[in-house]
Formats: structure tokens, C-alpha cells, sequence
């Protein structure tokens, strides 16, 4: 019987914080009791905000936690050629279009809608969903607009994915971190319009490298915060329609800041860097988390 992997990925785009601790220390936890494996992947798409430092402190900070991990360590910003290769999937099976709308054109767009009193629509997390003007496009339009030089970015036809679609977009829930069971959990991809799956400039996105990266690495069990459990529905879709193995899935808890949000990299004080300064232990940090 295979081993189920476990992955806990973090982006070096800021120190790591205790809601990271807890993600990773839940993934280790899980792993070891599973009998699997856990693997360390550096999301670091994000080429202007990812750096060195913030890059080494990631794995300074998790070794003080005491954390194991697998060798090689996957960094995303080394294989843009297979997120390439799956945006040319799924360009070639129309399901994505090119978007010129900058984020002026979005805001007059909305401001227009909502001045005749009615309230656009948000995604989850609060964000206007897309106007989805450029889909009506003609494709010599699009493509004088790309020669041209006109920034874009490929964004998922969602309507047109699901449509193709023969039963229920659905994924498998773990009740709690013991995993002594899944429940089923209807998608609605729907509830984020048409999400943007690369750039010009960058062949990927967050939702396209993970549901890649997962696939390639054989991850069977996603362990991470509950403030990325609706965008679960966007990534069961593009398993879905690039062919790829669906894994398990448990959202977490989340550690908040004294004003009832989620942590945000922004927060020094609940760094574990500074945590560590201050003369905090390991141990005390685990204790924090209720480890």
C-alpha cells in the first residue's frame, strides 16, 4: 500500500507567522500518524515579492520548530514549463480566454453597475467578481490585441468548464485531523467568476501551479487553513479538466490576530523570527498552538 504524502507549502514572500506554524506542525502531525510522508515545496511564482532572505528564513524557522521534511524541496519558480504546458491544455481546449480589462477598467465597470443601484457580485473572500466583457471578444480582435503588446491575463472560463462536466464537482472533506473519516463537499466554483489562471508575463497562477504541483508531487492529503477552503471548488474544477487525481483534503483552524482576522505576514509581532528574538522556545510556541 502506497504511503500518503502530506506537503506544507509556504510562499517566501514574508516571514513565516504562528498560522504557519500551526499548518505545518498540523501537516507533520497528520503525517506521522498516517504512517506517510511530508514534503516542503517553496511556492515562490511571485517573482517581485519572493526573495532570499525571506526564502531562507522559511527553512531557519521550521527547523527551530523541529519540523521534517523530504528531500528535494519543489520550488515552483523551477518549473514554469509544465504550468506552461498545462495553460496550453487548456487554451487549445477553449477554456481559457485572454482578459485586457485592467483593474481601472474592473472599478469604472462595477462603479457604472452599482450606480444604478444595484450591488455587484463578490467572490468568498470579498473581491468583485470579473465582467467577463473581453469573452465576447472575436478572436482576430484578440489576437491584434496580443501582437499589439496589450497586457493580459488568461482567465478560466468557469461557466464553459463546468459545462462540460457529466456528473457532480464534489471533493472529499477529512472531519477533523484524526481523519477518521471524509465527507463529501459540493464545488461551486461558480462563486469566484472567472479566476485568472496565468499572466502574460508569468505562465501560472496559484490555483493552476497547486493543483499541478500536487498531481506531480502524488500529494493524497491536503492539509492547510480554512481561509483556503472555498478555493477548493476552482481547483477541484481544473483537476477536472486537465485529467489529474483528485486528493483529500482537511481545512484547519486558524490562528487570529487580536482583531478577530486571520494573520497576515504583515504582523511582526506573531512572527515566529521575532517570536525567537524575543526569547520565545519552540516549545513555547507549540504550547501557543495547543501542541
Amino acid at each position: 500500500m502506497t504511503a500518503p504524502v502530506f506537503r506544507f507549502a509556504p510562499s517566501p514572500n514574508g516571514e513565516l507567522h504562528l498560522g504557519h506554524a500551526l499548518s505545518a506542525l498540523t501537516n507533520q502531525r497528520m503525517a506521522n500518524a498516517a504512517g506517510g510522508r511530508l514534503l516542503l515545496r517553496i511556492e515562490d511564482i511571485d517573482v517581485t515579492r519572493c526573495t532570499p532572505e525571506f526564502d531562507a528564513g522559511i527553512f531557519r524557522d521550521l527547523a527551530w520548530l523541529g519540523i521534517d521534511w523530504e528531500e528535494p524541496v519543489r520550488r515552483q519558480s523551477e518549473h514554469f514549463g509544465e504550468y506552461e504546458a498545462a495553460l496550453e491544455r487548456l487554451r487549445r481546449e477553449g477554456l481559457v480566454y485572454p482578459a485586457f480589462m485592467s483593474r481601472g477598467d474592473i472599478r469604472a465597470a462595477i462603479m457604472a453597475f452599482e450606480a444604478t443601484g444595484k450591488t455587484w457580485p463578490r467572490d468568498p473572500d470579498g473581491a468583485p467578481l470579473y465582467p467577463g466583457t473581453d469573452k465576447t471578444m472575436s478572436r482576430n480582435e484578440r489576437m491584434q490585441r496580443i501582437d499589439a503588446g496589450a497586457p493580459f491575463a488568461w482567465r478560466l472560463d468557469t461557466a464553459g468548464a463546468l459545462a462540460r462536466l457529466k456528473g457532480r464537482l464534489s471533493w472529499r472533506e477529512w472531519a477533523d485531523e484524526t481523519m477518521p473519516s471524509t465527507t463529501d463537499v459540493a464545488a461551486d466554483p461558480l462563486q469566484w467568476g472567472d479566476v485568472v489562471i496565468a499572466r502574460r508575463e508569468i505562465p501560472t497562477s496559484y490555483h493552476l501551479s497547486v493543483v499541478m504541483d500536487d498531481a506531480l508531487q502524488g500529494v493524497s492529503h491536503v492539509v492547510r487553513g480554512r481561509d483556503l477552503y472555498f478555493a477548493t471548488s476552482v481547483q477541484r474544477l481544473l483537476q477536472e479538466m486537465l485529467g489529474l487525481p483528485q486528493p483529500s483534503y482537511f481545512h484547519h483552524r486558524l490562528v487570529l490576530g487580536p482583531d478577530g482576522r486571520k494573520l497576515s505576514k504583515s504582523q511582526r509581532d506573531t512572527g515566529l523570527a521575532a517570536l525567537r528574538e524575543a526569547g520565545e522556545t519552540s516549545e513555547g510556541v507549540r504550547r501557543m498552538l495547543g501542541y
